[in-house]
This record gives C-alpha cells, sequence and structure tokens, in this order.
C-alpha cells in the first residue's frame, strides 16, 4: 500500500506546535475498562495545541473509546470505568469536581453517522447556545450565521433556514452537525470517522473543512482510512489492542515508523 504524504491544508508551515510545547489533551497512564475488559489499556500521550491529531488502527482497538473518553461520553455505558489521568489544560477531566456539562461545551464532538435533530437548520445550530443560556435573538443569530459559515454550510442554507434538517443531503447534514458543533464555541473538537457514511465529494468537503478549522481548534479524528489521516493530521496516534503503539509527527509516522507493528499495519499486513 502506497500511502501519498503532503503537508495537511492549513498547516501554515513555520515552527510546528509539539506535545511537549503547551499540550491541550495529556493522558497519563490513561485506561477505559468496560466491566474486566480494559479496552484502552494505560495510554500516556500529549495532543499539541491548534493542530490535528489522528488516532487511527484495526477495528476494535480502543480508537473510539479514547476519543469518546475525553469529553466522558463513555459515563453513559453501564460498567464502564477509568484508571489514570486525561487532562484538559491540565485539569483532570475525571476529577469529581468536574462538571460534565461545561466539559462538553469545551470539547465539541462529531459522530460517525449524520445525526441532526428533527427541527429546522435553524433551531439545530442554536440549540447548544440555548442550553448555555443564550436568549439574545440578535446574538443567537449571529452565532447561527458564523457557525454555517466556518462549516461551510451557510451559502448553501441560508435561504432556507426554517426548513427541517432532514431534508438536507448526507454532506449537508454532516456540516451541519460540525456547525452544531462549532456553535457552543469549544476549544477541542472530537471527529469519529465523521466521513465513513459519506461519498467521496462530500469526504473532500469534511477534509478540507479539518485544514480550515485547525488553528482556532485542537481537533482529534479517529480513522479507518490511513489515507485520510495522511491527508489531514499533522499528528498520528497508532493503537493496536488497546495499547498506544506509537505516537509521533504524521509525515514520520507513516514514512519512517519506528515500532514493527505501525510498520505493518501502515503497509497493509494486519488490519
Amino acid at each position: 500500500m502506497t500511502i501519498r504524504i503532503e503537508q495537511p491544508a492549513g498547516s501554515g508551515g513555520g515552527a510546528a506546535a509539539t506535545p511537549e510545547h503547551d499540550p491541550h489533551l495529556k493522558a497519563e497512564a490513561f485506561s477505559v475498562f468496560y466491566g474486566d475488559n480494559e479496552a484502552v489499556k494505560s495510554v500516556s500521550l500529549a495532543v499539541p495545541r491548534g493542530v490535528a491529531t489522528a488516532i487511527i488502527g484495526p477495528s476494535g482497538c480502543g480508537k473510539s473509546t479514547l476519543l469518546r473518553a475525553i469529553n466522558r461520553l463513555n459515563d453513559l455505558i453501564p460498567g464502564c470505568r477509568t484508571r489514570g489521568r486525561l487532562l484538559l489544560e491540565g485539569v483532570d477531566v475525571y476529577d469529581a469536581r468536574t462538571d460534565v456539562v461545561a466539559l462538553r461545551s469545551r470539547v465539541g464532538m462529531v459522530f460517525q453517522k449524520p445525526n441532526p435533530f428533527p427541527k429546522s437548520i435553524f433551531d439545530n445550530v442554536a440549540y447548544g447556545p440555548r442550553l448555555q443560556g443564550l436568549r439574545d435573538r440578535g446574538e443567537l443569530t449571529r452565532r447561527v450565521e458564523e457557525s454555517l459559515q466556518r462549516a461551510a454550510l451557510w451559502n448553501e442554507v441560508k435561504d432556507r433556514l426554517h426548513s427541517n434538517a432532514l431534508g438536507l443531503s448526507g454532506g449537508q447534514q454532516q456540516r451541519l452537525c460540525l456547525a452544531r458543533a462549532l456553535a457552543v464555541e469549544p476549544e477541542v473538537l472530537l471527529m469519529d470517522e465523521p466521513t465513513s457514511a459519506l461519498d467521496p465529494s462530500a469526504t473532500t468537503r469534511i477534509e478540507d473543512l479539518v485544514g480550515q478549522l485547525k488553528g482556532r481548534y485542537t481537533i482529534v479524528i479517529v480513522t479507518h482510512n490511513m489515507q485520510q489521516a495522511a491527508r489531514v493530521s499533522d499528528w498520528t496516534a497508532f493503537l493496536y489492542e488497546g495499547v498506544l503503539v506509537e505516537f509521533g509527527k504524521t509525515i514520520d509516522l507513516f514514512t519512517h515508523p519506528r515500532n514493527k507493528r505501525t510498520e505493518d499495519y501502515i503497509t497493509g499486513r494486519f488490519g
């Protein structure tokens, strides 16, 4: 398998962020258990601020579990527990004092399949800000327009904001879900295989948006598509059977992997 490595869109050159320099997220011997099953095994890594970090690995390796742990979505699964620390801006998100609602405002999420609410396009995007207590109509309208613009959807929907969101195409629905996540003004954006249900054209739109949103947000993207990881990410983590095998700059991991298992995975020998 040949994977073409390009400078990710929006990376801008210059001095690259590093995990050692101002990490936005940091895992310290962090594990996630489903009952007795340790799905994520003592992972330690630092995610740099303002860039895109990809998490790759075969199905069932713990990618989505680790991603969902960042904004504590795994709390909704009976019997799920954690060990170790997972830090956002140096504060453990699993500390008993953590306000989970506030955490999920700081850490937005886009899921594998588009999941718009059966409401208008406007009300989908306004949903989060309203939950945060925003009532000013002018500010709410500004927030909705700005979020749709950042998701590259404004020009397509500006004349039908009060139409049902379920009437949008699959790619438009996914960009609407992205706008909905951005409307609460998060610091971190999590994306769990956001293009797996989309056609190639819609996939390209989402990948382009990742490049445009870097810098403003720290992005963590789970993908089963290694070519996609190579195209959009600055850093890549390779997980295998819940273990972090290798983490490094994407260009280095794909061209000069340090671990034999990483090399075998990215060359298609398994996975």
